[in-house]
């Protein structure tokens, strides 16, 4: 760029040059840049030699420099033409209007000399006309002024003749200010003719001016007057020339007295708001308790101000007495927003105390109130954004548990159901209510919140994130998977984690899946159609997202393993209390599995109330060579075998044939993960409970009824264990793992026949099926 503008300023200088000697008169005044065109190869300077430029440019230059420079040239003279001639046309016209001008001019000067002698002729003849008119009058205006005088002296004489009336009139009106008005003017004339001619009125003056005085100074230090009439009271005494500088202290006391009066209690600051907000909207005369409120905090400016001309070295007192209600208002504040307060009464005390400041100001601008202020407005608004989201949560704890979950209303109603809209809906509308709440003070246009706009976006995105981090915590105290803090003890009001019902967990970890797909994106949304500054690491959506799936997670874990380790307490109380080494002979299923499946309807019935159904799928397990033989016909086949031998041999050999079958089976993957539908959670739960079942087995030693007590319950288990699980191959291989576990710690392996189990079965289904037509009839 810098090589294309060179030659273009080189070019440009030319053509000025060109054009100034094409109009410079003199040939000799010359431009300075014509100074340097000494040089014969200078096509511009005066010594321009064509010959010799010719033979240098042959000699420097080869026939394609020659070429490209005759282009140029011609180019240039080109332009240089063009130029010319439209410099040429602008100055032939210009030239013509100017012509067209005089002409104009000539035309409309004739006949201007004559109306200018006429003009002066006129002018003449009427200041002649003037100063004969005040000839005349001269003498009759001196006359006149000398009346006025005259009248105005009668004046004041009848001013001060009727001063004495005019003070009593004062005093029984109590118009203190227009009586010391009348006697300040009235003093010049009585202190020089007073004690002539004016004695009388002046001494009846003095007598009424002593009572007035000793009105004023009992007005001074009366407490039912308010604090501007004795300002005012104060600043006419200083006008009579009464000290007043001893009064000071005692004036200055009573002053910090008032503000008891002035304070914004908490109690009283709801009614204040409102009635603020009702008199913006409605402008009426009606003396409410803001009116009143500004009145008074008007009255305290003013006094102030009166003090401060009365008693000039009192300025730092004042200055603390309105520091003092700056912090007190400020600090009241702070106390009335620990309560529920809406956006609308907050923005309605804080215009009040606004307003108290900028009148304190407007008096005492040195005392520096708006910094103190600002300083104390941002304080207390951040603290009011941080209330507005403690209310928030407790809202939700406070939704969450006010139902009284039992197991019963779980069973028979849905009651998870009801929570779980109940909390959603308050998550969901109280996050849309509290962010239309922070509109308002983002629109608020009193000056202050004008400069704090930047602040308080910041204040409520990071407010919004630092609420769902504590949300997520406190759902994880709620269900009690983590302990107990110092800032959550109150909200859940001393539950134990004993105490907490698994079905609160299973809504916990679904109001999470809410909060991760609903309510986060549209906060996300929200605040980015209405923040178009502020931090943008304030507010991080997809963190948040990624929290409250962990959460969601952990709480669904949480539920399950929850409900598991009662199952599993259930379990251990059963296998810890009989003798297994002398059990009898089985004549029914064992009331434990009753309780088990008892237990895995309760888990049906409550994840049927909060999580959706997905898409049930029946994994079915196969032998490796592709057939559909389970493992436990194997194993019936295989125990069917053994009967043939001696109890001695199938002893020693059914481990070594247990492990050799499981060789064979196809692989089977048990734990998968917990996904959020009816089946996943159902079928998680029944393949821990089996695994817990297969470990108390492990624990202890079984005969042979005993082994075929387990033989009969883990059969009957089947068939309603597979109606509700997704996962029937698991299923099944754990229902084996049971049986295995079983022979492995058994001292004689005698299954049961087919024939004898199935009677038992068919009969615990005829009695299951008699108690529930009773149960129903009932």
């Amino acid at each position: 760029m810098a090589t294309e503008a060179a030659p273009m300023d080189e070019k440009a200088k030319r053509m000025r040059d060109l054009l100034s000697s094409f109009y410079t008169p003199d040939p000799s005044v010359s431009t300075p840049t014509s100074s340097i065109s000494t040089s014969f190869d200078n096509i511009n300077g005066p010594s321009f030699d064509a010959d010799q430029y010719m033979d240098l440019m042959i000699k420097k230059s080869n026939l394609d420099v020659l070429l490209q420079r005759h282009v140029q040239m011609a180019a240039e003279i080109k332009n240089l033409d063009t130029d010319l001639q439209m410099l040429v046309y602008e100055n032939y016209n210009k030239f013509i209007s100017a012509t067209d001008t005089i002409k104009r001019m000539k035309s409309n000067i004739f006949g201007m000399e004559g109306n200018m002698d006429q003009l002066l002729h006129k002018i003449m003849s009427v200041q002649s006309r003037s100063d004969g008119v005040n000839t005349s009058l001269f003498e009759k205006r001196e006359h006149i002024e000398k009346l006025h005088r005259t009248r105005n002296l009668l004046r004041k004489v009848q001013f001060i003749y009727d001063l004495p009336a005019r003070l009593q009139k004062c005093i029984k009106s109590e118009a203190y200010g227009d009586a010391v008005r009348f006697y300040t003017g009235a003093m010049p004339i009585l202190k020089v003719y007073g004690d002539t001619s004016f004695k009388d009125c002046r001494r009846a003056s003095d007598e009424a001016i002593e009572i007035i005085i000793k009105n004023l100074q009992t007005k001074l230090f009366s407490d039912s007057e308010s604090i501007q009439a004795r300002a005012e009271a104060a600043v006419l005494l200083k006008q009579l020339d009464v000290p007043v500088d001893s009064l000071k202290d005692k004036l200055l006391e009573k002053l910090e007295q008032s503000l008891d009066g002035l304070q914004i209690n908490p109690e009283e600051a709801s009614k204040l708001a409102e009635d603020n907000v009702s008199s913006k909207d409605e402008e009426s005369n009606n003396q409410g308790p803001a009116k009143i409120h500004e009145d008074a905090v008007r009255g305290f400016s003013e006094a102030m101000r009166a003090y401060r001309e009365i008693f000039p070295d009192s300025e730092e007192r004042l200055f603390k007495l309105a520091r003092a209600l700056t912090t007190t208002h400020f600090e009241n504040m702070e106390l009335y927003i620990r309560k529920r307060v809406s956006a609308a009464d907050f923005l309605g005390i804080f215009r009040i105390v606004w307003e108290d400041v900028v009148l304190m100001d407007e008096v005492l601008p040195e005392a520096a109130l708006s910094d103190l202020s600002a300083e104390a407005a941002q304080v207390t608004l951040k603290q009011f954004v941080a209330r507005k989201f403690s209310h928030l949560q407790q809202d939700i704890s406070d939704t969450l548990l006010k139902y009284d979950i039992n197991q019963k209303e779980v069973v028979d109603g849905e009651v998870l159901k009801v929570v779980l809209e109940a909390s959603g809906k308050a998550v969901l509308q109280g996050t849309t209510d509290i962010f239309q709440e922070f509109r308002q003070l983002l629109d608020e246009n009193t000056g202050i919140f004008v400069k704090m706009n930047d602040l308080l976006t910041i204040w409520i995105q990071k407010g919004f994130q630092d609420f769902f981090r504590s949300l997520e915590s406190h759902f994880l105290v709620l269900s009690g998977k983590t302990s107990l803090s110092n800032e959550t003890e109150g909200l859940i009001e001393g539950k134990s984690s004993e105490k907490i019902h698994a079905g609160l967990i299973l809504v916990l970890a679904q109001l999470s899946v809410v909060i991760e797909q609903k309510v986060i994106p549209r906060i996300a949304e929200e605040i980015t159609a209405s923040f178009s500054g502020g931090n943008a690491q304030a507010f991080i959506p997809g963190e948040l997202c990624r929290v409250f799936h962990a959460a969601s997670e952990k709480l669904l874990q949480h539920y399950i393993d929850t409900r598991t380790q009662k199952i599993s307490n259930v379990l251990r109380k059963r296998f810890k209390t009989p003798n297994w080494v002398k059990h009898k002979e089985p004549r029914e299923v064992h009331m434990y599995v009753d309780m088990l499946l008892q237990q895995l309807e309760e888990v049906g019935k409550e994840v049927k109330q909060i999580l959706p159904q997905g898409t049930f799928r029946k994994h079915k397990r196969s032998d490796s060579n592709g057939s559909n033989t389970t493992t436990s016909s194997r194993s019936t086949t295989l125990h069917s075998d053994k009967m043939a031998r001696s109890n001695s041999q199938r002893a020693r050999s059914q481990l070594f044939e247990t492990h050799l079958a499981k060789l064979f089976k196809q692989k089977v993957e048990i734990f998968t993960k917990v996904e959020f539908t009816q089946e996943s959670v159902v079928t998680t739960t029944v393949k821990l409970c089996l695994k817990s079942l297969q470990e108390y087995v492990r624990l202890q030693t079984f005969n042979r009824s005993g082994f075929q007590q387990i033989q009969l319950d883990i059969q009957f288990l089947k068939a309603p264990l597979k109606e509700t699980v997704e996962d029937e191959a698991a299923i099944d291989f754990l229902l084996d793992e049971v049986i295995v576990a079983a022979s492995e710690r058994c001292l004689d392996v005698t299954p049961l026949e087919p024939p004898i189990l199935d009677k038992l079965i068919q009969a615990k289904l005829a009695k299951s099926k008699e108690h529930n037509n009773n149960t129903a009839s009932s």
